[in-house]
C-alpha cells in the first residue's frame, strides 16, 4: 500500500473513472473533474463511435474486479459481417470463443461513473479547468478563462481530458515537449438502426458489420436494446464526401446506390443525418507525458488515435494497468513510476497509432478485396496448424496484450511474407497444400536467420 495522497483526475470519461477506482483501491484521495455535466442526468447521443472491448480492456478492469459489472452492458462479435453491393461475406476475427464486445460508450460511461463513485471517488460536474501549476499540482477552476479562477491544490493531477486536454496544453508551454496533431481528411456521422418492434435485431447482433467501399464506409455495432449504432466515415470534399450530400434526396440516392441494404434498416436516414454533427477524426501524439513527481497525462490525452482497430478506449485502460505495475513497483516514488509509465507506453502508443491508421485502409477497401480475404484465409489456415508460429496481426493486437510495438513489427513480417506467398502460381487452388505450408515455414526461418 502507498502512502495515501490526494489527487485529483480531470475528465470523467472512461479512463478517468477507472483510473479513479484503481487509485482508490490503492488507498488515495480521488477527486475528478469535468467541465460537463453529469452524462448520467443527459441524453447521450449524436456523436458516438460504439466501442470494441478486447482483451487489454478486459485485463485493465477485471483488475480491479469489475469486469463482471461491464459485461452486463457488452454484447461479443465473433466475427465480420461484410456487406458488398451485391453480397454478404463472414470473417471470423479469432478461433472459436474469440470475440471483440460491442459496448455503449454512453452506457460504460454511465457504469465507469457509477463503479467509481462506488469505490470512493468524488465527482465535480461542470468544472471548467483552465490552468495547473505544473510545480504544485494546483487546478485554477472558473466559470470563464479571463473571469475569477478558484484554486485547489493536489499532490498529483492527472490528465485524463482527452484529445484536446486542458492539462497537456499547460505542459505543451514548457520547454522541450514535442506535440503534433494531424486530422484525417475523413469525418464521421453516426446514424441508427432502430430494434424490430419485438425489441430483436433487424441484423445479425454478433457481427461487426461493414460496408466497404474504398475511400468511404459504414459500419454498424449492436446494442442491448435491439438497435445498431452505425457511424458514417467518409472524406469532407471530393467525389464521395458530405460537401455533395446537401439535402434529402442527396442522402437517400446515395445510400440506395451505395448502401442498398442498408436502406429498409435505417428508417430515419435523412433524418438523423442531418440532425447529428458531422465528426472529426485526429491523431495526436506528444512527449513526455509527465511532469515530475506532480501531473500526468493519460489516456487520448497524451496518445489520441483514429478509431479504425477499435483500441482507444483498450490503449487507454491498458495504460491504467502499466500505470498500477509502476505503482506495485516502486511504491511512493512518484518520480519513477511516471518516468517509467511514460518510457513503457509512448512506444506503445505510437505503435497502435500507426495500426489504427493502417486499419481504415484494409477496413475501408481491403475488406472487399477477394486477393485480401484470400490471404486471411491463408493465415487462418497456417495459423491452426502452427499456432507456435503465426499469431495473425489482428489477434496480436485484439485477443493478446503483449506490446503493440511487437505487433506491429511481427505484423510486417508476415504480411511481406504473404505478398511473396500470393504470387504463387495458381495460389487461389494450391493453398492448402503442403507446397505453400513448406513455402511459408522456409520464409520465416529466413526472416528469423536475418534477425540472428
Amino acid at each position: 500500500m502507498q502512502t495515501p495522497k490526494k489527487i485529483a483526475v480531470v475528465g470523467s470519461g472512461l479512463v478517468g473513472s477507472l483510473l479513479a477506482i484503481y487509485l482508490r483501491r490503492a488507498g488515495h484521495t480521488v477527486h475528478i473533474y469535468d467541465r460537463s455535466p453529469d452524462i448520467r442526468q443527459i441524453q447521450f447521443s449524436g456523436r458516438s463511435i460504439n466501442l470494441a472491448m478486447s482483451t487489454r480492456g478486459w485485463k485493465a478492469l477485471d483488475g480491479v474486479g469489475v469486469g463482471d459489472s461491464v459485461r452486463e452492458i457488452a454484447i461479443p462479435m465473433d466475427k465480420r459481417a461484410i456487406h458488398l453491393v451485391d453480397k454478404l461475406n463472414f470473417q471470423n476475427y479469432g478461433q472459436e470463443g474469440e470475440s471483440i464486445y460491442s459496448i455503449s460508450r454512453g452506457d460504460l460511461n454511465r457504469r465507469m461513473i457509477d463503479l467509481a463513485e462506488q469505490a470512493g471517488a468524488e465527482f465535480f460536474f461542470e468544472q471548467k479547468i483552465w490552468d495547473v501549476t505544473l510545480s504544485e499540482a494546483t487546478l485554477h477552476i472558473g466559470e470563464t478563462e479571463r473571469g475569477a479562477w478558484e484554486e485547489k491544490k493536489y499532490d498529483i493531477v492527472f490528465g485524463a481530458d482527452g484529445a484536446f486536454s486542458r492539462i497537456r496544453h499547460r505542459m505543451q508551454r514548457q520547454s522541450m515537449f514535442n506535440y503534433s496533431q494531424e486530422f484525417l481528411n475523413i469525418g464521421y456521422k453516426e446514424l441508427n438502426i432502430p430494434a424490430n418492434p419485438d425489441g430483436s435485431h433487424k441484423l445479425d447482433k454478433n457481427s461487426f458489420h461493414i460496408w466497404p467501399r474504398g475511400e468511404y464506409m459504414l459500419i454498424a455495432l449492436s446494442n442491448l436494446d435491439g438497435s445498431f449504432t452505425c457511424t458514417l466515415f467518409m472524406p469532407f470534399e471530393g467525389e464521395n464526401s458530405f460537401a455533395l450530400l446537401e439535402n434529402r434526396k442527396d442522402v437517400e440516392l446515395f445510400f440506395e446506390k451505395n448502401f442498398p441494404d442498408s436502406i429498409d434498416v435505417i428508417p430515419k436516414l435523412a433524418e438523423d443525418f442531418f440532425k447529428n454533427p458531422t465528426s472529426t477524426l485526429v491523431t495526436m501524439k506528444c512527449y513526455p507525458w509527465t511532469y515530475k513527481d506532480k501531473i500526468a497525462l493519460i489516456g487520448d490525452a497524451c496518445h489520441a488515435i483514429v478509431p479504425f482497430y477499435g483500441q482507444g478506449m483498450n490503449a487507454g485502460f491498458e495504460d491504467i494497468s502499466i500505470l498500477s505495475e509502476m505503482m506495485e513497483e516502486y511504491g511512493d516514488d512518484w518520480e519513477m513510476i511516471f518516468s517509467e509509465y511514460e518510457k513503457s507506453r509512448k512506444p506503445n502508443a505510437d505503435a497502435i497509432a500507426e495500426l489504427s491508421y493502417r486499419n481504415f485502409m484494409e477496413m475501408s477497401s481491403k475488406t472487399a478485396d477477394d486477393k485480401f480475404l484470400l490471404q486471411k484465409k491463408i493465415e487462418k489456415w497456417f495459423s491452426d496448424k502452427h499456432p507456435d508460429k503465426w499469431i495473425p496481426l489482428y489477434s496480436r493486437v485484439t485477443f493478446s496484450d503483449r506490446p503493440y510495438t511487437e505487433a506491429l513489427a511481427i505484423g510486417d513480417d508476415q504480411n511481406a511474407i504473404m505478398e511473396e506467398v500470393l504470387k504463387t502460381e495458381n495460389i487461389e487452388a494450391v493453398w492448402e497444400s503442403k507446397e505453400i505450408e513448406n513455402k511459408i515455414l522456409t520464409l520465416l526461418h529466413e526472416k528469423e536467420a536475418v534477425k540472428n
